[in-house]
């Protein structure tokens, strides 16, 4: 187990008070906000990818900066168009933080804005101890600022933008809820003079 020590942010206490917080918009994510606060009360090491029952992982929808398109990897390993995300580092302080740093790693996009969040929560199965391990994922959305230029990284096939509206298979409803409600958020983005 990786408690956390004085050289470590408390990446763990702020996972908790973020869910603590969160409140869910469907009965189904209010049943994961339960069950990801059981595993990370019952796990110390429940943010870190060697806790092979499960861990916590971040996930960003990156939108235009219109919210118009959404930025999506082919990842390598679940073979379909998915938002950026990863897991959690030792260094990274905040859940938001590691969403954030997620993106601007995945997408090559410097100047990302985060949305308040987590915006949705999913749990899916992971490859990192196969077969029976899960990612508890807190889902962002982030703005791209205008113009911005992705960069595909090695953690993907393919990087593209499409319409929120359209996009394709192979993907899945998590990808679509989440970059819905991103776009949904563009008022707030853009009263806070992001746009």
């Amino acid at each position: 187990m990786t408690p956390a020590t004085p050289d470590l942010p408390d990446l763990r206490g702020d996972a908790l008070a973020v869910l603590d917080a969160w409140v869910a918009p469907t009965p189904a994510e209010e049943e994961l906000r339960a069950e990801f606060l059981r595993h990370l009360r019952a796990h110390e090491d429940g943010m870190w990818r060697e806790c092979a029952p499960g861990h916590l992982t971040a996930t960003t929808a990156v939108l235009s900066h219109d919210g118009e398109r959404v930025l999506l990897t082919l990842h390598p390993k679940a073979g379909m168009w998915l938002p950026m995300g990863g897991h959690c580092e030792r260094g990274d302080a905040t859940v938001a933080e590691v969403a954030l740093r997620e993106a601007t790693e995945e997408s090559g996009i410097s100047g990302l804005w985060l949305l308040p969040g987590p915006l949705a929560l999913d749990r899916h199965r992971v490859w990192c101890h196969p077969p029976h391990s899960w990612h508890l994922d807190l889902e962002y959305g982030a703005f791209a600022p205008p113009g911005a230029e992705a960069v595909i990284s090695d953690e993907s096939l393919d990087l593209r933008w499409f319409p929120v509206d359209e996009i394709p298979e192979p993907s899945d409803e998590a990808t679509r809820r989440l970059a819905r409600r991103a776009r949904s958020l563009r008022g707030l983005y853009s009263s806070l003079g992001k746009v």
